[in-house]
């Protein structure tokens, strides 16, 4: 296991990578450019990235995220210029010696909440879900809502540039069901997977975040029967899963140990965001500090199962609260996923000499 930490750009990020490397037990991190969706990565940018971290004794371990651009989403006539920019950036992150890529195939939303800063009893405050208020909220209203409290920072999935082609593409995805979705899935894996396994390349499909439909969207990386079918599109090595603790284990019919031993055991599980999430009942829960004790998830459990795996691809704690006064990217500030860093390695660590 390679302990990491999300990193969005120097530009982009209150956290900077000479912090990052003071995180005992860190190593390198997940980042990514600051493009579109579709644009293509070029080599020289990918390198200049590259560059910048290893110049604080950092590396790249993964990119979070390629996005996948909405017309490959929906099978529009359009799709395939951008999936064979997909490809050409896969190439060149492989000439850039970078060999994991994160993504997810979410419509239009990478990822929902109802609450940017809910306050937590101890005080903190952290991202939260309710979905009684997504129910009575329309999606231009999320955007101002979440533009408003985003602390200045542009969150992926819901840059405020969106906004005007909100309602083309809720129009456009009124004839796409679940099954539509999985159709044009599995168009976009049989192209770029071939092209990432001859480059040495693994993708990562991330979970959807909540994993269940959300505005009347379709939503299908949602458990293990879902996952299992899209992994089973194309068997190869390069075809695999980010596999995030709090997006799936936000339904509590999910049990994250047993998923990370099946698909860990079939060596498909790439990358691991590791997050505990407090649930209150379906439908509604808070983000909260990786310690099992704080939230619904078990933490031991979840390590130990990467641990029996053998599991060896980087590991991140994923969001985090907003403790100590921090001002950040809500979600991602310094201080909680320092702290989280730190407590997964020393589970990892005490299993590790348990078990010599």
């Amino acid at each position: 296991m390679e302990m990491t930490l999300r990193w969005f750009g120097s530009k982009n990020d209150s956290v900077t990578l000479s912090q990052i490397h003071q995180i005992p037990g860190v190593t390198g991190v997940i980042t990514a450019l600051d493009l579109p969706a579709g644009e293509v990565w070029q080599l020289e940018d990918i390198l200049a990235l590259k560059r910048e971290v290893e110049a604080e004794n950092l590396k790249i371990c993964g990119i979070e995220s390629v996005n996948v651009h909405e017309d490959i989403k929906l099978n529009l006539p359009t799709a395939q210029k951008y999936i064979d920019n997909y490809k050409e950036t896969l190439i060149n992150l492989s000439k850039a010696g970078i060999h994991l890529v994160t993504y997810n195939f979410m419509p239009i939303f990478d990822w929902t909440r109802s609450d940017l800063a809910k306050q937590l009893v101890d005080g903190s405050n952290a991202l939260s879900y309710d979905e009684d208020v997504i129910k009575k909220i329309n999606p231009t209203e999320m955007f101002l809502t979440i533009e408003k409290n985003s602390n200045g920072f542009h969150l992926p999935g819901w840059e405020p540039e969106r906004i005007g082609e909100i309602k083309k593409l809720f129009e456009l995805y009124q004839s796409v069901d679940e099954a539509q979705l999985f159709k044009n899935l599995e168009n976009f894996l049989r192209q770029v997977i071939p092209v990432a396994e001859e480059h040495h390349m693994k993708l990562a499909i991330h979970p959807d975040d909540p994993p269940w439909g959300i505005f009347g969207l379709p939503r299908i990386v949602t458990s293990k029967e879902n996952i299992e079918r899209l992994l089973h599109i194309i068997d190869s090595p390069s075809n695999g899963l980010a596999l995030c603790s709090g997006s799936l284990g936000a339904n509590p019919d999910n049990n994250i140990p047993a998923l990370i031993r099946y698909f860990g055991e079939k060596g498909k599980i790439h990358f691991a965001h590791v997050r505990n999430i407090k649930i209150h009942e379906r439908g509604k829960f808070d983000e909260v500090s990786h310690r099992t004790c704080d939230g619904s998830l078990d933490m031991f459990a979840i390590i130990k199962a990467y641990h029996d795996i053998g599991f060896e691809g980087p590991m991140r704690p994923d969001h985090g609260r907003m403790i100590w006064g921090e001002k950040a990217r809500p979600g991602y500030g310094l201080f909680d996923r320092a702290l989280g860093a730190t407590y997964l390695n020393g589970l990892w660590e005490a299993i590790d000499r348990l078990k010599k």
